[in-house]
């Protein structure tokens, strides 16, 4: 893999903002033990009329990942400015369906985590049985497995089947989840995440278990934006970062 060589002088201040972001929610997935070597994506809009994105070289593992190795590719998944580093056009597919799409999609992740295909892979989906999983289906969708995701024509039904949610669970496949920000799509990926191995957990109980009320979760989004303070992913992410810069640091270079 090649050496990078720091961008920093060579883009806009708000884009380079937003690919040390983009770095650090990388290397913090790598960190929580939910990537997949160097397979699957996350993607963030770059500030502009143009439509680009930033998404990882491929090859590099989440771990690696810098602000100046980051890419910047447009909607068909091609380079759009000179890299070292490679594409995975066919594995931008999905995000730029959703890009497209949902203007407020600033960034998608994508994961393969073990306890979300575990859970994708049950007829049921997700089961309201935590705190996190109310978080979960106030805002969630669902997308039948149909191969790995090459085909063009799967894009509509990809787009129809995630609607205005912010949770998209992949059926035999893994989590997605959109943000505004690679902040809050991080911190919805956490929730989605941790319902799926209470989730997990809980059925390996072998015990009766105890749902949740469903009248529950009609107020969840309103009692999230309180808890939070309206910042949702903003108000973890420093410590977020903290965390990342006393166990992986070089993210920002």
């Amino acid at each position: 893999m090649a050496t990078s060589t720091s961008l920093k002088d060579r883009v806009s201040a708000e884009e380079w903002q937003l690919r040390i972001n983009l770095a650090a929610a990388y290397r913090l997935v790598a960190l929580f033990g939910w990537d997949d070597l160097v397979f699957t994506h996350i993607s963030a809009r770059v500030p502009g009329p143009e439509h680009h994105f930033l998404i990882n070289p491929y090859g590099m593992m989440f771990e690696e990942i810098t602000a100046s190795s980051l890419v910047k590719i447009d909607l068909r998944g091609e380079k759009v400015e000179e890299s070292p580093y490679p594409v995975n056009p066919a594995g931008f597919t999905i995000h730029s369906a959703i890009h497209q799409a949902r203007e407020d999609a600033h960034c998608v992740m994508h994961t393969h985590s073990l306890n979300g295909v575990a859970v994708s892979a049950q007829r049921d989906g997700v089961l309201p049985l935590s705190q996190q999983s109310t978080l979960v289906l106030a805002s969630l969708g669902y997308h039948d497995y149909e191969g790995i995701a090459l085909n063009e024509d799967e894009k509509p039904r990809l787009v129809a089947d995630l609607a205005d949610n912010t949770f998209l669970m992949l059926r035999n496949h893994g989590l997605l989840t959109v943000g505004n920000n690679p902040a809050d799509a991080f911190l919805s990926m956490y929730i989605f995440e941790a319902s799926c191995m209470i989730q997990v957990r809980a059925l390996a109980g072998n015990r009766d278990l105890t749902p949740i009320n469903p009248a529950i979760v009609d107020g969840v989004k309103e009692a999230a934006r309180i808890v939070t303070g309206g910042l949702f992913g903003g108000i973890a992410w420093p410590g977020l970062l903290r965390k990342l810069d006393r166990q992986n640091p070089g993210y920002a270079e």
